[in-house]
Parts: C-alpha cells; sequence; structure tokens
C-alpha cells in the first residue's frame, strides 16, 4: 500500500481591516485514502471552523483572521488503496440510474460549458462503445491536443477558451474532459489534490487537478494533463469545477506567497513505496 507524507504552507499579509478565509487544503478520508497522521497550525490564534459538505469528503476551514502575517502549515500522512481496472468490464451508467448525489455533474458549470461541446464530443466520441474506453479516448483526445504550457491561462480562463487556445495547465486539461464527459451525459467532477512524481523540469511540487468519471456505480480518477502517476494523487477536494475547490478562498485585503509543498513516499512493509497498478478510484456511489 503505497504511503505519502506531505505538507503544505501557506503565507499572507492581512491588512488593517482583517480578512476572512476559507480554506480546503486537508486530504480527504475515503474508502481509499486513509489519512494516518496530520496536524495544523497557525502562526495567530484563530478561531477555526471545520464543515464538510455532504455526499463530498472535502475539508473545509473557516476562520477571520486579524492584521499582520499568516503562516498556515499541514502536514499528514496518507496511505492509498489502488484497484487494477479491467477496462472492458467497466460500463457507463444511464441518466435514470444515477444516484441523487452523482446528478449535479451532469450539468454545466461556470468552467465546464458542457452543453456547448455537444456536437464536437458526438463527432469524436458518440459512436464508440460506452464504457471506461471511451473515457480513455477523451482523456487521450485531450491530452495530445492540449499542450501543457505554464502561465498560458489565469483563473477565469473556461473549458471553451482552453479548446480554442490549445494551451493550459492541469486546470484547464481537466475542465476540458470534464465538459466532454458530460456533453455525452457522463458524470464528471473536478478533484484537487497534491501529486507526487511529477515531471521536475515543471517546476517544484504544487497543488494538481484531474478528473473523476462515475463509471459502473463509482468513481474513476483519470489525469488528463498526464504530467504525474495516478498512484502518486493525493485526493483533496471534488467539485464541480475549480470554483467548488480552490485551496484558499479569501474576503479582504490580503497579500500572498505561492504555496509551498513538500511531498515524499514512505516505503511500507508490504512492498516499494509506489506501485503503478492501473486506475485509483476513490470512492464509491454511495458517497
Amino acid at each position: 500500500m503505497p504511503l505519502l507524507n506531505f505538507e503544505v504552507h501557506l503565507q499572507y499579509k492581512v491588512g488593517a481591516a482583517g480578512a476572512d478565509f476559507i480554506l480546503n487544503i486537508e486530504a480527504a478520508r475515503t474508502a481509499y485514502q486513509s489519512v494516518l497522521a496530520e496536524s495544523l497550525s497557525f502562526s495567530q490564534s484563530l478561531n477555526v471552523q471545520r464543515y464538510e459538505p455532504s455526499g463530498t469528503q472535502n475539508r473545509f476551514l473557516r476562520f477571520r483572521a486579524g492584521q499582520g502575517y499568516l503562516d498556515v502549515n499541514y502536514e499528514a500522512t496518507v496511505a492509498l488503496s489502488h484497484d487494477d481496472v479491467a477496462p472492458d468490464t467497466v460500463f457507463e451508467v444511464p441518466v435514470s440510474q444515477l444516484p441523487d448525489q452523482v446528478l449535479p455533474y451532469l450539468y454545466p458549470c461556470r468552467y465546464c460549458q458542457s452543453d456547448r461541446l455537444t456536437q464536437l464530443a458526438m463527432e469524436l466520441f458518440g459512436q464508440m462503445p460506452k464504457g471506461y474506453r471511451r473515457i480513455e479516448a477523451i482523456q487521450d483526445w485531450v491530452r495530445a491536443n492540449l499542450v501543457f504550457q505554464m502561465k498560458s491561462s489565469n483563473s477565469m480562463t473556461s473549458a471553451l477558451e482552453t479548446l480554442a487556445q490549445r494551451t493550459g495547465v492541469c486546470r484547464d486539461f481537466a475542465h476540458l474532459m470534464i465538459s466532454l464527459c458530460r456533453a455525452l451525459s457522463i458524470p464528471a467532477r473536478y478533484t484537487t489534490g497534491i501529486d507526487y512524481g511529477a515531471d521536475p523540469a515543471l517546476g517544484p511540487p504544487d497543488f494538481h487537478a484531474y478528473v473523476e468519471v462515475y463509471l459502473g456505480y463509482r468513481w474513476y480518477l483519470f489525469d488528463p494533463s498526464g504530467v504525474a502517476i495516478k498512484t502518486g494523487l493525493i485526493r483533496i477536494g471534488t467539485g464541480r469545477d475549480a470554483a467548488d475547490v480552490s485551496y484558499a478562498t479569501i474576503f479582504g485585503d490580503v497579500g500572498s506567497e505561492p504555496p509551498i509543498i513538500y511531498i515524499q513516499a514512505i516505503a511500507d512493509s508490504t512492498g516499494p513505496a509506489l506501485i503503478s497498478v492501473g486506475a485509483l478510484s476513490t470512492d464509491d456511489g454511495r458517497l
């Protein structure tokens, strides 16, 4: 079982009036990801409230910070369980049979305008057999038709803009793949995490965005950007798009530094620290 340890360090300078924060940086607890140990600290004395929206397993922190410097430090050790996938046996679930909590991931949203990509999705993938292989084809098409380029987009870039520009970062790859899946009536959601094993040429470790698709009554992980190994992805949050799971949403006059992230694999007694064994599925259809 792969074990990964990671740290997130956030640095802010809060203005005279203070500011409100909502953070989403803690590792999710799922049937396939266990949080073995974790710690959280702040440089200010704060009244921190936690909340976990039903059905998401997202873990949000909410607080108000006073004027001055604020350092946030989170560290966790997680164990990941990975499943082999027999692609030809994994089917798409008809809309009439989807669990209620999955339905929101069928609809277009701010960054995933799936209703405007139906014709393209049908032309490219409409005649393919329905199932895991079709989702792989969507992932491969996005990866082949976009160029991963740092600073080629911003927080306002949508899937349609990414499709026109043909460049982007992991966030943009994820939004486009989600849009194409939803255009075919396949539930797909945006997932944030920390990635181990990314090419060092892309820079230091960072938050990563990938995709979960609902197939065979469970969620399966896909990484259209292809910059990391699936067995090195730690899940933090899931949502309809990036707007739902920003690692930091801030209300007030605040300056910030780029996040600093460390991640390392820990060998365990069952074998190598990381084992590449196919796709990682994060939770079942009940969650």
